[in-house]
């Protein structure tokens, strides 16, 4: 298959992505939409599954974890209410593809991965993508960003069993926080704000993400 075609195969998988799983659904910020559109899914994801790439729904990436479906990426960016002010603290790199969401929308994104391979990958991927605002950490990401500092919107792509407390205290001041929260099989999608210091909490939606291991996350 030729360069080209490739690439309007790829389009127009993008198109039926935005106006079924996005647009259909209810993911309705202009930006979001925008970014999902021009971010090429299929960079991300393993050449075998890449005639899958737009298809709603997770995909694994190697070492035991996936790339979310299109539409959680979605909607978890939508709730973060980015503007190009904002610095971000996203757990868990994976694959990339968020972290790249993120940065075509923040000032900054700060990533934190527990498995090198990935962050590795993924690092390189961002590379020949030119996003280059994204710093990159390997680590326990439930303890937070290594150096201290204050993120305006921090997000969790692997589920928690409580919002780490070493999280809520990096959220700045009217900060957003969304995460998955609950148990290794299933969770609720979680919004937190941050107002004089307190969090209020609403649920969102059910989930189904892989677990965040480290001390406060899961213990294996």
């Amino acid at each position: 298959m030729d360069k080209q075609r490739e690439q309007d195969m790829g389009d127009q998988a993008r198109q039926r992505m935005l106006r079924n799983d996005l647009r259909g659904r209810d993911i309705t910020d202009p930006n979001v939409l925008r970014v999902m559109m021009e971010m090429p899914r299929e960079a991300f994801v393993p050449e075998g599954y890449r005639h899958q790439a737009y298809a709603d729904g997770p995909l694994p990436i190697g070492a035991g974890q996936t790339i979310s479906q299109p539409y959680m990426v979605a909607l978890m960016t939508q709730l973060l209410r980015l503007d190009r002010d904002c610095t971000v603290l996203e757990i868990g790199t994976g694959s990339g593809y968020q972290t790249a969401i993120l940065a075509r929308l923040a000032a900054r994104v700060c990533t934190i991965e527990k498995l090198d391979e990935l962050s590795v990958q993924a690092r390189e991927v961002l590379r020949k993508l030119a996003v280059d605002n994204v710093d990159f950490r390997v680590g326990d990401g439930s303890a937070g960003w290594p150096e201290p500092r204050f993120f305006d919107r921090i997000i969790l792509t692997a589920a928690a069993p409580s919002l780490p407390a070493p999280l809520v205290a990096q959220l700045a001041e009217r900060g957003v926080l969304v995460a998955p929260v609950g148990g290794s099989s299933s969770q609720t999608l979680v919004v937190a704000e941050k107002y004089r210091g307190k969090l209020i909490e609403r649920g969102v939606c059910g989930c189904r993400f892989v677990r965040l291991i480290g001390m406060h996350g899961f213990h294996q």
